[in-house]
């Protein structure tokens, strides 16, 4: 007799504005950062500047939590462990910016430069993330 796993999925986030990813410091301090997410085939994708502070501790630990939020960072739903990575494929790069656009249209690009002036930063490249569910 054979048991068939079955891949973990993630709930439904397609309603929720942003999730609220959490990532690690060295020090095991938890970092919590809104970002702005789209759900395609079981994965969840985000971009980020390249300078972003999370890129940094995702390099160290994949290990992330989300849970669904409003823009400004307020938790609306349960929290969920998943495992992250940086992606670097062309393809996979566009899968994520796709589902992005599709999702935000004109509000992404929007929100991002209206970032860049309240922060001042110059312009940074875009670099996307892959989150998916860890099972069990």
């Amino acid at each position: 007799m054979s048991t068939v796993i079955e891949k973990a999925t993630f709930p439904d986030l397609g309603r929720a504005q942003c999730i609220a990813l959490t990532t690690l410091r060295k020090t095991g301090q938890a970092v919590t950062t809104p970002v702005m997410f789209a759900q395609s085939l079981g994965t969840i994708y985000a971009g980020t500047r390249a300078d972003a502070g999370k890129l940094k501790r995702l390099r160290r630990s994949g290990r992330v939590t989300l849970a669904p939020c409003t823009y400004s960072g307020k938790v609306t739903g349960a929290v969920i462990t998943g495992k992250a990575r940086i992606l670097t494929e062309p393809q996979e790069c566009a899968a994520a910016s796709t589902a992005l656009a599709k999702k935000y249209g004109f509000m992404l690009p929007l929100s991002r430069n209206v970032w860049r002036l309240l922060h001042r930063k110059a312009k940074a490249d875009e670099v996307y993330i892959a989150i998916e569910p860890i099972s069990g």
